[in-house]
């Protein structure tokens, strides 16, 4: 495709400006970690190999710089065939794009942020009317690159950015080498003889339909609460209440879709590996469904999870339910109440 290369210089020069104007809300600590791989990511550095110190220091340096002009700049339209498009208008880019084996992807995600990229298209399938688009790799992307969102009935999914995930858990891991995680019992589902690249491609491939299984519970979820849930988010925006009110969506799409086949197919790797994931607030929000996976540990048998997995479905929808009665009586002063109807509704 004669624009491909404008064009990727266009999606980076718009996630740049995305980056100039959301990286302030992230921790010391997070930025950090995600400059460190953005770094990786550009300079195309195996996930194996090592960083040198030095560099990346100097890289964030001047990368913080460039930023600076950009905070207060509009995004860039992308053209394609000399037509014009809106860099939020995925849809209308995509039947641009698709065509020719590029998938591109855009939306909002944690604090509003937009995020950008730009990959080539792996494969195309459709699923409960849901299109499901799965990129090899990733041309432009921004500071953050999710490894799945969910956007106007399509799922994308980014290969790469899950592969860079799952290493990073891995590593993450091996640092400790504790066999009484759950990440151990993940290791332990893969037979790898000491080939960690080869671990590492059945891991996503098993965890690309885990993602695909919890994004069309996104999708299902999205359905019964309505447009009103994305509104609330937006004007939950930067506080508390908005990662609590993701754990709460991720609970509900997790137990519609996500588990449920994941215990019907007895896939005991992604079982034990959504566990591994199951921290801080989705941990803290659902202590019933920790105790159902040390159940199944102890006994080897699914029931007692796969009960909890039904309550939870009736009990987080009740639960989104009486977020968005909040959000309607309170609108935008409805970040008080929300929290601390929240920390009532444990299960």
């Amino acid at each position: 495709m004669q624009y491909l290369q404008e064009l990727v210089k266009t999606v980076q020069h718009n996630c740049a400006i995305s980056d100039a104007q959301y990286a302030g809300n992230y921790s010391m600590c997070t930025f950090l970690l995600k400059m460190r791989e953005y770094y990786r990511w550009e300079q195309k550095i195996p996930l194996s190999g090592k960083i040198p110190r030095d560099d990346v220091g100097s890289w964030m340096v001047h990368r913080e710089q460039s930023w600076e002009p950009l905070e207060n700049e509009a995004y860039s339209q992308l053209v394609i065939d000399n037509e014009s498009f809106d860099p939020f208008d995925t849809q209308g880019i995509n039947e641009k794009l698709l065509p020719h084996g590029y998938i591109y992807n855009s939306g909002r995600g944690i604090f509003s942020k937009p995020h950008f990229s730009l990959g080539k298209l792996l494969k195309h399938e459709v699923r409960e009317n849901i299109s499901i688009l799965i990129s090899q790799f990733e041309y432009a992307r921004d500071l953050v690159a999710p490894p799945a969102t969910f956007l106007n009935q399509t799922i994308f999914i980014s290969r790469e950015s899950l592969k860079r995930f799952l290493w990073e858990k891995i590593e993450e891991w091996k640092w400790n080498k504790r066999t009484d995680v759950p990440m151990a019992q993940v290791i332990e589902c893969y037979p790898h003889h000491g080939d960690m690249e080869a671990l590492l491609n059945a891991f996503v491939d098993n965890e690309t339909e885990n993602t695909i299984l919890h994004e069309i519970g996104e999708a299902r979820a999205g359905k019964l609460l309505g447009d009103e849930w994305e509104q609330m988010l937006a004007t939950l925006s930067c506080t508390k209440a908005e990662f609590k009110a993701r754990a709460v969506r991720d609970h509900l799409a997790d137990c519609i879709s996500t588990l449920p086949e994941l215990i019907e197919t007895q896939n005991q790797a992604s079982l034990h590996f959504y566990f591994s994931n199951m921290t801080g607030l989705r941990k803290l929000l659902f202590p019933q469904l920790i105790k159902g996976y040390q159940e199944w540990l102890s006994s080897g048998k699914l029931a007692t999870l796969e009960t909890v997995c039904k309550t939870g479905e009736e009990h987080w929808y009740q639960v989104a339910n009486n977020m968005l009665a909040l959000f309607k009586q309170h609108n935008t002063n409805a970040v008080e109440p929300i929290e601390e109807y929240i920390a009532k509704i444990y299960l």
